[in-house]
């Protein structure tokens, strides 16, 4: 009966409780979070792991820039391009992960998750880029923390402050400075436009930036800026 109990403890007990704390871990980052604006992100960290086994002196582009100090034509272009429902979904479309479900399940592999801009900033603030539906599920259960915990506007500061722009290069001010050598606050509605649509494949874009669907994706993102609804 011991052993009974001890196999229960360490197979059952042991792994809910790691979980728990795990996910008490995230909560207090998120509160803190709130008014205090995070320094760098698990993609950033593995990001720079990666590159600075490359290069010993590499050093990630990135410059935290206030909400008022981002440009509204690309928070426009972005919830254009990456979540056109942001302002009302309670940080998941479940029509757009129902949609997702079915493409892969054709594919017979995880290829697409159908993500709100609230789910990619709960990968990218403590996940990895793997493809998995247990990873998958964390970040339901992030996003619903960082939704309860946050008003849209600070939820879209955070992300576009932290997402991915290019090789090494994060957040809105310095993917402006590496691409248009301009500040955030200045880009002009096709330089959103199509900023916005390298997210979903920032680093293949900063490599093949003459790519002929960057260019018809930006032009139909353009049309379709004016009708995005900012928090």
């Amino acid at each position: 009966m011991k052993l009974l109990r001890r196999l229960l403890f360490w197979l059952v007990l042991m792994p809910a409780l790691l979980f728990l704390l795990v996910q008490a871990y995230f909560f207090v980052q998120i509160l803190w979070w709130i008014d205090h604006n995070p320094s760098s992100t698990s993609f950033m960290r593995q990001q720079e792991a990666v590159l600075s086994e490359q290069n010993p002196a590499f050093k990630l582009q990135h410059k935290w820039v206030p909400y008022n100090k981002i440009s509204a034509n690309l928070k426009r272009a972005v919830i254009a391009s990456e979540d056109d429902g942001f302002a009302e979904h309670d940080g998941v479309d479940w029509e757009a992960m129902q949609k997702a479900y079915q493409k892969n399940q054709k594919k017979g592999k995880v290829v697409s998750g159908g993500s709100t801009i609230t789910q990619q900033l709960a990968k990218n603030l403590f996940l990895s880029g793997e493809r998995s539906y247990l990873r998958k599920g964390e970040e339901l259960i992030i996003t619903y923390m960082l939704e309860a915990c946050m008003d849209k506007e600070r939820i879209l500061e955070i992300y576009l402050n932290v997402v991915e722009w290019g090789v090494g290069v994060f957040g809105a001010e310095a993917a402006s400075r590496h691409y248009y050598g301009i500040p955030a606050s200045s880009l002009g509605p096709a330089q959103a436009a199509r900023l916005a649509v390298m997210l979903p494949r920032p680093r293949y874009y900063d490599k093949h930036q003459g790519s002929a669907y960057l260019q018809k994706r930006t032009d139909m993102i353009l049309k379709r800026m004016n009708n995005a609804e900012l928090p």
